[in-house]
């Protein structure tokens, strides 16, 4: 099994199995790489919190751990934005110059969220998402912990969200929908009463499948909504 290469020894801020077993899970995954000329880079964090539900839980099994503690961050983006406006999103955004994908990352978590976490809570990489509007995404698995503090960017982001593991869970998820202009279905997460669209839901989808279930399954070919494309 190959070594997480942005580990060093730190004390497990969360359950330990849930950290053990989605760290395992990732170091048995080949993320796949996006060489496509024309767009531009991003990241994206996918960064998992307690919920506000109570501390940290410990001495049960990573399944348990699920139903109970933890959490992705989402967030509502700022209505009049230019791109993506008053969208679900994961914290993320374009790579500067000289950064690496995980340095754009934790730079675009803190920048949102206000959250500042050191290199080390990184766990690993999924698949590249190539856009309709001209960007490939990497998403970036990060391990916030529990005892977190919050703090919406007034400039880019609406309201923040920590959405329990279960719920991306349901047997309803993903949902895909037909449209005549793909071969390929545009694939939806549902979240309470309402859905999160591709391409945000399909690297949620592709973390529970890779990093909840271990099942080595890809999402760069499905589709997003209509509402994506510019």
């Amino acid at each position: 099994m190959k070594q997480n290469p942005y580990s060093t020894p730190m004390p497990m801020p969360l359950d330990q199995p849930l950290y053990q077993e989605i760290q395992s899970n990732l170091d048995g995954f080949d993320p796949q790489r996006h060489k496509v000329q024309g767009v531009k880079q991003a990241a994206v964090a996918v960064t998992l919190v307690e919920t506000a539900f109570g501390p940290g839980l410990s001495g049960m099994s990573a399944h348990e751990d699920w139903n109970r503690a933890a959490a992705l961050i989402l967030t509502r983006r700022k209505v009049g934005l230019k791109n993506h406006s008053g969208q679900w999103a994961l914290p993320g955004g374009r790579r500067e110059q000289g950064e690496t994908l995980e340095q754009t990352a934790l730079r675009e978590l803190n920048e949102e969220v206000g959250l500042v976490l050191d290199p080390c809570r990184i766990m690993g990489r999924l698949d590249d998402f190539t856009t309709r509007s001209g960007f490939t995404i990497t998403p970036v698995v990060v391990w916030g912990g529990p005892d977190v503090q919050l703090t919406p960017n007034p400039e880019e982001v609406a309201s923040i969200h920590r959405i329990p593991l279960t719920e991306f869970m349901r047997p309803d998820a993903p949902v895909l929908h037909s449209i005549p202009e793909s071969d390929d279905p545009v694939l939806f997460m549902p979240v309470g009463d309402t859905w999160i669209a591709a391409p945000t839901a399909a690297i949620i989808y592709q973390f529970r499948e890779v990093g909840l279930l271990g099942n080595h399954t890809r999402v760069a070919h499905y589709e997003q909504p209509y509402f994506a494309w510019n």
